[in-house]
């Protein structure tokens, strides 16, 4: 599988959790949702997951000198 480079997964970590906070305040925001959604699929497609929390595990594995104690979820057990 090709790996996307830590500087775009760091990019994204940070992008979809600012959408977070934004989305969190403004719960009405149509575009923010959007955006959201669209940062989460590249996340997504970017590490190989289907889901955007795995993903952000993933992306976050991936990152250097970040290795969580707990790689059970991308171990798939």
């Amino acid at each position: 599988m090709l790996m996307a480079h830590p500087a775009v997964l760091r990019n994204l970590i940070d992008q979809y959790e600012a959408l977070a906070a934004v989305d969190a305040s403004h719960a009405d925001s149509a575009q923010v949702r959007q955006r959201m959604n669209d940062v989460a699929y590249t996340l997504c497609v970017s590490t190989g997951t289907r889901d955007i929390d795995t993903a952000l595990i993933a992306a976050r594995h991936q990152l250097p000198g970040a290795r969580p104690l707990n790689d059970s979820v991308l171990q798939g057990g």
